[in-house]
């Protein structure tokens, strides 16, 4: 995972200035030499300026051998690239400021993770701004907060509906790419394709059998609940089967734990499809409490695949999310804004795919 800092990237082509070591036993302050310049790194490594240059902001074009060169006259040096000389000289800070509510959930955090990989590989970093609530004052703040930290373009990662406004209205004049939301007609928005995987889950339990499937959401602030759960009712609509009543999580394993044990007790569930693999577990838990058999009993699918759902008991069927593809199309729709200098709008779905494991089979007659 690449850095996440609070100031721009130190990648700038300007030199700082060198000092003379301080004369043993003095008072005096110490003398200060020229400043060292990329000319001189250059000529010490016996390559071109540009070189020195594609160096100093990661660009991944270098030889290897040519860039220990490099790195070991910089050193010798005492050469430090200077990132606020050189968005002066080249108008951009390669840094790319994100924000988002919170880093708790799955979705969150292997978002941000995968938005910081292919940043870097494009030679770039991120800035991370947490907002402490998800209100429409809160969010320009942290917009402000990232002007003042010099950021080329922002990734919002929306995931919950604003408290006080039915939309968020960012400032005009930021390149934004908006993750989870469906903001995409005012705002470029990468996001997973939730409908598609909740109609994959469904479908893969009526298939088996199942006559109706019920359905653990997840909090009804939440865009990508709000969707898995319209998805849901659609689904069952579409297969002229009747739907039963939706219960809400907070997408934490206790909540499904709780929700659970009301489900164990409801003679008519033999499928249930869960919002997120978190809640998935506490079901699962909460189904060997009550002595149910997952899947003789009952089957039960999530949805994220997160690392660890091959290893619950049983292994979980699950909606696997590409994360890492979210987070670089993220990041290459960020940066085709910055190069062209233009707003973009629309929405690019991800594709999602079902993991069939051990915990769905079809239902004992």
């Amino acid at each position: 995972m690449s850095p996440i800092r609070p100031e721009p990237a130190r990648d700038a082509t300007e030199p700082l200035q060198a000092a003379e070591p301080a004369v043993p036993g003095s008072d005096r302050p110490r003398a200060h030499r020229r400043r060292v310049s990329m000319a001189d790194v250059a000529r010490l490594a016996g390559v071109s300026a540009q070189t020195v240059s594609r160096v100093s902001t990661g660009h991944p074009g270098v030889v290897a051998t040519t860039r220990d060169q490099v790195i070991a006259a910089m050193r010798e040096l005492g050469y430090r690239p200077n990132s606020a000389a050189r968005a002066l000289k080249y108008g951009e800070f390669r840094t790319i400021g994100v924000i988002t509510f919170t880093l708790s959930t799955t979705g969150n955090s292997r978002t941000v993770e995968a938005i910081a990989t292919h940043a870097a590989r494009e030679g770039y970093v991120i800035t991370l701004i947490p907002v402490a609530a998800p209100t429409h004052d809160r969010v320009l703040g942290a917009f402000t907060r990232l002007g003042e930290l010099a950021v080329d373009a922002v990734i919002v990662i929306m995931e919950v509906h604003l408290l006080d406004a039915s939309t968020v209205l960012l400032p005009p004049d930021v390149h934004v790419v908006v993750v989870d939301s469906d903001a995409g007609e005012r705002y470029r928005v990468v996001d997973t394709n939730q409908a598609d995987g909740t109609r994959q889950a469904v479908r893969h339990l009526l298939d088996l059998g199942h006559r109706t499937v019920w359905h653990v959401a997840g909090p009804q602030e939440s865009y990508a609940g709000e969707r898995r759960s319209a998805a849901w009712r659609a689904a069952l609509v579409d297969a002229g089967r009747e739907v039963p009543p939706l219960r809400r999580g907070d997408w934490s394993a206790e909540a499904g734990h709780r929700i659970g044990l009301d489900l164990a007790d409801e003679p008519d569930c033999t499928a249930v499809f869960v919002a997120n693999d978190q809640m998935a577990l506490g079901v699962l838990r909460a189904m060997h409490e009550r002595g149910r058999v997952v899947p003789r009993d009952i089957s039960v699918v999530g949805f994220d695949d997160i690392a660890e759902a091959g290893s619950f008991i049983p292994p979980l069927t699950t909606v696997h999310q590409d994360f890492a593809e979210v987070g670089r199309r993220c990041v290459e729709a960020a940066l085709q804004q910055v190069r062209t200098g233009t707003a973009q709008t629309g929405t690019t779905l991800v594709p999602t795919r079902l993991v069939v494991r051990d915990s769905t089979a079809p239902p004992v007659r």
